[in-house]
C-alpha cells in the first residue's frame, strides 16, 4: 500500500480536466532525460488507453539511448518540427508539464508554451515551481516525476491501464534518476513501485542493459578521455571537476546521452564528495553534479549556475564561455567546504 502524498483537491481537478479534454500534450524540460521521457510516455501510454489524443512534445531530440522505449519514436521535438509542434500546443484541450519546474526549462519552446489557451497540469520534483499552471502537483521529496507520476495515475483509479509499455517507460524514469537506486533511494514506497510495475511485465535487467550498460565505441572513449585526462581533483575541497570542451565533443562524435553518468565517476573516490561536470553546449555551458552523504549539490547549483534540484543530484545551465564556468566554480570552492563533515 503506498502512502498518499498527493492532496485530494489535485487529483479531482486532474480528473475533471481529464474529464473535458480530447487533445491532450505532454512536454518535459530540454536536454530531456530519463526522467522526463519515462514519465511523459509513461502518461501518454495511459491516456491513449482511456480514448485521449495524447502527443508528446520535447524541446529538443531525446537522445538516442531512450528511443527503444515504446512510443519514442512517435515524440515531436520542437527544436526539429517548430510548426507542427507550435500547432500541437496551440489545439490542445489539456498540457501536462512534467519534470519542470519553470518555463525557462524548455528553452525556445517558452513563449508557445505559455501563450496556449489550454489548462496545464504541472507534475514535477523539483524544488520551488514557479506559478504558471492551474494545477500544481510538486514534492521535491520524491526521487522522480515517474514515481510522482505513478502515483499520480493510481489516485486517478487508472492503475489496470498502465501497460507493460508504460511500465517500462516509468521504470525508466524511475531508475535514470536514482542512478540505478543508488541514491535518493530509500523510500520503501520506491520497491513497492518497482514490484508492481514488474508484475506488469517489465523486464528491468534488460531496461538496465539498454539505458545504464550500453555503449558505443565512441562513447567510451569520450568517457575514457574525460576521466582520464580531463578530471581534477581538489583533496583539501572534497571535490571534482570535468569539463569537456565543444571540439573535445566534436573529436568523438559526441551524441546527445554519450556523457549520461560520467559525473558519477569522480564519486567513486574514497576522497570524493562532491563532483561537478561542465560541458560546452555552444550555447551555454550545461552543468551536472552528484555527492555523496548530505553534501547539498541543489544550493552550489542555485547559487552559481542557474539551475537546483536534488541535495545528491543537480544541474544547470551557464550563460558564459567555459573557462568563465570554470573560474565560478573554483572560486565556489572555498565557500563549499562549509558544507564538508570530517
Amino acid at each position: 500500500m503506498l502512502r498518499q502524498i498527493i492532496q485530494e483537491s489535485k487529483v479531482k481537478a486532474v480528473r475533471e480536466l481529464l474529464g473535458r479534454s480530447e487533445r491532450i500534450v505532454i512536454t518535459c524540460h530540454m536536454s530531456p532525460d530519463g526522467d522526463a521521457i519515462g514519465s511523459s510516455l509513461g502518461l501518454m501510454h495511459v491516456l491513449a488507453a482511456i480514448g485521449k489524443e495524447a502527443r508528446v512534445v520535447t524541446p529538443d531530440i531525446p537522445p538516442q539511448i531512450l528511443r527503444f522505449l515504446p512510443g519514442a519514436k512517435d515524440i515531436v521535438p520542437y527544436s526539429k518540427y517548430t510548426d507542427f509542434a507550435r500547432q500541437l500546443l496551440c489545439d490542445a484541450d489539456l498540457i501536462f508539464c512534467l519534470d519542470f519546474n519553470s518555463l525557462y526549462r524548455v528553452d525556445h519552446m517558452r513563449d508557445d508554451l505559455a501563450s496556449s489557451s489550454a489548462p496545464k497540469v504541472l507534475v514535477d520534483h523539483h524544488q520551488d515551481p514557479e506559478d504558471f499552471a492551474d494545477v500544481i502537483i510538486s514534492h521535491p521529496d520524491q526521487s522522480s516525476t515517474a514515481i510522482l507520476m505513478f502515483r499520480l495515475l493510481c489516485r486517478l483509479e487508472l492503475f489496470n491501464l498502465i501497460d507493460r509499455k508504460a511500465a517500462m517507460c516509468i521504470y525508466t524514469g524511475m531508475m535514470t534518476d536514482t542512478g540505478n537506486f543508488s541514491y535518493n533511494s530509500n523510500d520503501p514506497d520506491l520497491y513497492v513501485v518497482i514490484a508492481e510495475l514488474i508484475r506488469k511485465g517489465i523486464n528491468k535487467d534488460e531496461i538496465y542493459k539498454r539505458v545504464m550498460d550500453t555503449k558505443t565505441v565512441s562513447t567510451l572513449r569520450l568517457n575514457g578521455y574525460a576521466v582520464g585526462t580531463k578530471m581534477q581533483i581538489f583533496p583539501e575541497h572534497k571535490a571534482a571537476l570535468i569539463t569537456l570542451t565543444q571540439k573535445e565533443l566534436d573529436d568523438y562524435d559526441y551524441q546527445k546521452g554519450d556523457t549520461e553518468g560520467l559525473v558519477n565517476a569522480p564519486l567513486a573516490i574514497p576522497e570524493v564528495t562532491y563532483s561537478v561536470f561542465l560541458r560546452d553546449d555552444k550555447r551555454y555551458i550545461k552543468v551536472s553534479s552528484r555527492s555523496k552523504g548530505d553534501f547539498p549539490v541543489n544550493k552550489l547549483c542555485e547559487k552559481y549556475f542557474n539551475g537546483g534540484g536534488h541535495v545528491n543530484a543537480a544541474g544547470g545551465e551557464f550563460e558564459g564561455t567555459l573557462d568563465e564556468a570554470v573560474e565560478v566554480f573554483m572560486s565556489s570552492l572555498a565557500e563549499n567546504d562549509r558544507y564538508l563533515h570530517d
